[in-house]
């Protein structure tokens, strides 16, 4: 499955020279991770962190798959509200699963804030309006219902967002601590730091074989082997190909990054911006003055992703930058990509043992929210490990029954 598709602004970036040789021998370990992802440098960076042997194998270069597309916003809402979450699932759950988002988000912030390299991670606000008139009472029952929560929102009614922002829209959930990143700088300086407590890592390694015994995993690469105690999959949508998941769902998304813009200002607080529609429109700025825009998602198509579609849907998106902010004049793209994407088809994200694969754990982030579901997920997994499996892991399992929520 090829993942990406055009040219996204974190092409050829490799702030830390990072250079990993192939794997040639063998090798034992805790804990062998396959995939060089944000999903397997946030778990590779826990797992070091806490002492725990481990290697990452990646089949081609670290950041270079599906993470290569990622537009780095993070967020503790979701792309099904809560107030859905809790109508298929339970308040204990539905609530639970945002409050883990929710820390999630701080946890990214204070690793980043403690790696070597500046990776662009700074805390945002979020703006989340309705695209309609008609979906302005939903932003109001999801601000009711993540306020009757505890959760830190306030409701923003049409004077108020065209008090900060050159568009009006009827409602719209502002909400402080978010966050955004360079996701490539992330995942490098991730590895990069674990690396320096211990982690090994072997690039244009990818995996062959595995079997299983009674107490461990046997791992063979074209030219080496590992054992280990535990493997974990964190190889993102390429997993379909191989386990396909009856709760997983393909598509193709698309995304834009301008030109500097000179005049950010009326912009405010450069806030990550979303709306209510599905599939949804959703933009952030970055450091140098630039305009991410992404979405337009749609099934995967056999055919795959397609350059033409690529343009075309480029300019739907810059279109509609310009609706919402008529006064930066002209905009010019500087690069447009597309990205195969997954989500679950209730909303949570696939995260844990599967009975099919002994000594085995899988991180499937599947949503809008993959690198915050990343974080959870090397989180869960690192107590799982250690022997103090988390019992909110059952949340996450392959096994749930379906739950469609009101929106599905």
């Amino acid at each position: 499955m090829k993942l990406t598709e055009g040219h996204t602004p974190w092409s050829g970036l490799d702030i830390n020279k990072l250079n990993f040789p192939q794997l040639e021998n063998k090798q034992s370990c805790d804990v062998v991770i396959i995939g060089g992802g944000i999903s397997g440098a946030l778990t590779s960076y826990v797992l070091t962190k806490q002492g725990i042997e481990t290697i990452l194998l990646e089949k081609g270069h670290i950041g270079t798959g599906s993470s290569s597309a990622n537009t780095g916003l993070f967020q503790f809402m979701n792309d099904d509200p809560l107030s859905e979450l809790i109508q298929s699932f339970g308040e204990k759950k539905g609530v639970g699963f945002y409050k883990m988002c929710e820390q999630a988000v701080e946890n990214l912030s204070k690793i980043a804030n403690n790696l070597s390299f500046d990776t662009e991670f700074r805390r945002r606000s979020s703006l989340y309006y309705a695209t309609s008139e008609d979906d302005a009472g939903k932003i109001r029952n999801e601000y009711d219902t993540l306020a009757r929560h505890g959760f830190n929102v306030e409701y923003w009614d049409q004077e108020r967002i065209k008090s900060f922002f050159p568009f009006s829209k009827s409602a719209a959930i502002y909400s402080p601590n978010d966050a955004e990143a360079n996701p490539l700088k992330l995942i490098q300086t991730l590895i990069y730091d674990a690396v320096k407590q211990g982690l090994k890592v072997f690039e244009n390694s990818g995996v062959e074989t595995v079997t299983y015994s009674d107490k461990n995993v046997t791992v063979m690469t074209k030219s080496g082997i590992i054992e280990a105690k535990t493997i974990i999959w964190a190889t993102g949508y390429v997993t379909q190909d191989w386990k396909p998941d009856r709760l997983a769902s393909l598509d193709s998304t698309y995304a834009i990054i301008t030109e500097p813009i000179q005049d950010l200002s009326s912009w405010h607080e450069r806030a990550l911006i979303w709306e209510t529609n599905r599939p949804y429109l959703y933009m952030r700025t970055t450091l140098d003055n630039r305009i991410l825009v992404g979405g337009l998602d749609e099934p995967l198509t056999p055919a795959g992703l397609n350059q033409n579609k690529i343009t075309l849907n480029g300019q739907k998106l810059l279109n509609k930058l310009q609706e919402l902010f008529p006064t930066f004049g002209d905009i010019s793209i500087s690069h447009s990509w597309a990205g195969v994407f997954a989500t679950s088809k209730d909303g949570v994200p696939m995260i844990g043992r599967h009975p099919d694969y002994p000594h085995s754990y899988f991180i499937e982030g599947y949503g809008g929210n993959g690198t915050v579901y990343s974080m959870l997920a090397a989180d869960l997994l690192a107590e799982a490990v250690s022997g103090k499996e988390p019992e909110v892991l059952n949340w996450f399992s392959f096994k749930r029954p379906l739950k469609i929520n009101a929106s599905g």
